[in-house]
């Protein structure tokens, strides 16, 4: 027999599905090939959301996943390379802003696999290179790592201390440690960084890139465990214990540190679609519920003190959809600057730390739900605020641009 108490019928809310909400018609004109990739993106997030969710409460990387990625064609992020979609800057953003508004660790995938890995190869890797790992990279064939940051250089990657000691044959003697390595545990390759040991040559103590199999004698990845952001997909301590790597595994257009910076502000524009996607989930989260929820005997959108919050919101929203839409049209005109990604990159996560916390305020006890989906993303916004360059130097980056004054030291 079932006992019914007073007050105790929970109601269900629905507070995860696309609200479509362009208030300034934003993305009106959006091509219909964009739209089209981007609807790809939409009914690939939509049929694995559960699974992810599952995933992200269990801290869990359900690989099958990222392979279905590369299947659908979603990981190649705008890279230019005759075996991987040509997609323009403004569909690769919404794809990222998309897969970003589902689950924050499928726009990690995205980031790690397509936006760094699969970017170095195409940017810099050999013509043999290209041929052995484009494609599968892009497919999620062979999981992809980029190993730049250490356990004692993250904002400062430019102090890196991995060794790369140059045998007489010709190949390489790599020694020391990456943290917080997405894919860096998968069983594919590691995209390394390391600084030459070579004395008297011309290279000697320069940052160079190497492509590390993941299963080669020497090497260790393992998964960092106990993150509270963006469990879905691991980050890795790396361990090179004298891992030998060929002369032909060596990216040839990795001259300096300069090289490995035009993938990470290439990146970060990766980085400010993904931070408006969380922000579109969580302010039509907000708006979902205040339509949804009654309190004190009526809606809370009737609230005079909610319509205000949720005004505030979507003005903040906007602004953010602007700076991206204007973004991707500097970069199709190829006369976007780095700091003006790093400026884009800047405000995008610190305005969705906003309205992300706003949105969780005002779903009460709900809002701490990951089934309602608004404190996953407050979650995930932590990450990406911190990865492809923290907040305080995406500002000395253009700080620096706008005084002439470097301020990094």
């Amino acid at each position: 027999m079932t006992t019914s108490f007073p007050g105790s019928q929970q109601p269900e809310y629905h507070l995860t599905d696309a609200l479509d909400i362009d208030y300034y018609d934003v993305f009106a004109d959006v091509p219909e090939a964009d739209r089209t990739i981007w609807q790809r993106a939409r009914e690939f997030g939509e049929a694995h959301v559960e699974t992810m969710r599952q995933a992200w409460n269990d801290h869990h990387y359900p690989l099958e996943i990222a392979r279905a990625m590369g299947e659908a064609g979603l990981i190649n992020d705008g890279v230019e390379h005759p075996e991987v979609e040509k997609i323009s800057p403004l569909a690769a953003g919404l794809v990222n802003m998309e897969l970003s508004r589902i689950d924050g660790s499928m726009g990690t995938i995205l980031a790690v696999q397509g936006g760094l890995a699969l970017r170095s190869i195409t940017m810099f890797g050999s013509h043999e290179q290209k041929a052995q790992y484009v494609k599968p990279i892009a497919d999620v064939e062979i999981p992809a790592a980029f190993g730049l940051t250490e356990p004692d250089h993250g904002s400062d990657s430019t102090g890196l201390e991995t060794t790369a000691t140059r045998q007489e044959d010709g190949s390489y003697i790599v020694r020391g440690s990456k943290r917080w390595i997405g894919n860096g545990a998968a069983g594919g390759i590691t995209i390394t960084f390391a600084r030459v040991d070579d004395e008297g040559a011309e290279d000697h103590g320069k940052v160079r890139g190497f492509i590390v199999p993941q299963d080669a004698e020497g090497y260790t990845g393992t998964p960092i465990v106990h993150k509270g952001v963006l469990r879905a997909i691991d980050q890795a301590d790396i361990f090179y214990d004298d891992v030998k790597i060929a002369a032909d595994a060596v990216l040839p257009g990795i001259q300096s540190f300069r090289d490995v910076s035009k993938v990470l502000y290439a990146t970060r524009i990766g980085v400010a679609w993904s931070a408006l996607g969380h922000a579109t989930a969580v302010f039509e989260s907000a708006v979902a519920y205040s339509t949804q929820r009654k309190q004190f005997g009526k809606y809370l959108a009737q609230h005079q003190m909610v319509q205000e919050r949720l005004t505030r919101m979507l003005s903040e929203l906007v602004s953010m959809q602007l700076y991206m839409v204007r973004i991707a049209e500097l970069e199709a005109a190829g006369t976007l600057q780095p700091t003006q990604a790093a400026l884009a990159k800047y405000n995008n996560t610190r305005v969705a730390r906003r309205i992300a916390a706003d949105a969780r305020d005002m779903l009460g006890g709900n809002g701490t739900l990951i089934e309602n989906g608004v404190i996953q993303h407050m979650a995930d916004i932590e990450g990406i605020h911190t990865y492809e360059g923290t907040e305080s130097v995406q500002a000395l980056l253009v700080g620096r641009d706008i005084t002439g004054y470097g301020a990094f030291a």
